[in-house]
């Protein structure tokens, strides 16, 4: 009965989330992004490939508000959606 009360000698260290583990947005704080892509997924049946717009706003604004931890938009896979990223252009 002893080892039942032991609280005290182990302390509790608190780490991030592994990669791929999201907190909760328990304030909505991206729930109008959220629901942006899962319209759009609705609309085109659920072919991700179609809502990639939608789906980089919505981990931006993940990452923004700290909700998950912030990564290259590259290694995300959005490399080509980038603003003035010289792959996002076409040669013409």
């Amino acid at each position: 009965m002893s080892t039942a009360m032991n609280f005290g000698s182990k302390s509790f260290q608190p780490r991030p989330p592994d990669k791929g583990s999201f907190p909760l947005d328990h304030f909505g704080e991206c729930k109008s992004f959220k629901e942006k892509f899962m319209k759009c997924l609705r609309d085109n049946k659920f072919e991700n490939a179609l809502c990639r717009k939608e789906s980089k706003a919505y981990l931006e604004c993940r990452m923004e508000r700290q909700l998950m931890a912030q990564e290259p938009l590259e290694k995300l896979g959005f490399g080509d959606l980038i603003d003035g990223k010289p792959e996002a252009k076409t040669n013409s």
